[in-house]
């Protein structure tokens, strides 16, 4: 899943898809009613690949957070963002046990419950890709650490003409 072409716009409701790039901005439209328009270069605007969430130990990136919702509820929608504050609270520290509760709002958790299901909506949360590389870097690891030295120096002859 890539995020970052998925803006989001300081004082506009909803996220919004990249089409094309501008002198003075972007060409946005929306995921809610595919409406385009131009964002410009004083909007602010932030690509989803960009945003992270505070926790006690080092800031989790929105992706990281985005998949562990995905699999909490097994691709579908989650909680509505109108859910009580508790419940909100509730929420996220089920996904995400170590926020940092001082930084992290209940407006950022309103936000995040929206973005979610905007994108689980538009069928936009495919987590394969990145299950297939994890897969395939382990792989590497483990041939890498089976290999033996000798194994590596040896070279095919080659005859001489």
């Amino acid at each position: 899943m890539d995020l970052t072409k998925i803006l989001a716009i300081a004082g506009k409701p909803g996220l919004y898809n990249m089409i094309a790039q501008t002198k003075s901005g972007v060409i946005v439209e929306s995921l809610i009613d595919k409406k385009r328009f131009p964002a410009f270069s004083h909007d602010r605007i932030s690509s989803l690949a960009e945003i992270s969430i505070f926790t006690t130990d080092e800031d989790l990136p929105l992706k990281d957070i985005l998949k562990k919702v995905f699999e909490k509820y097994d691709g579908g929608p989650a909680i509505s963002n109108k859910a009580t504050n508790n419940e909100l609270k509730a929420f996220m520290e089920e996904i995400l046990p170590t926020y940092d509760k001082e930084r992290v709002y209940v407006s950022d958790i309103k936000k995040l419950v929206v973005w979610y299901n905007l994108l689980q909506e538009h069928g936009m949360l495919d987590f394969t890709e990145e299950e297939n590389t994890d897969v395939a870097e382990e792989i590497t690891v483990a041939t890498d650490a089976t290999e033996t030295p000798e194994a590596s120096t040896v070279l095919p002859e080659t005859k001489e003409e």
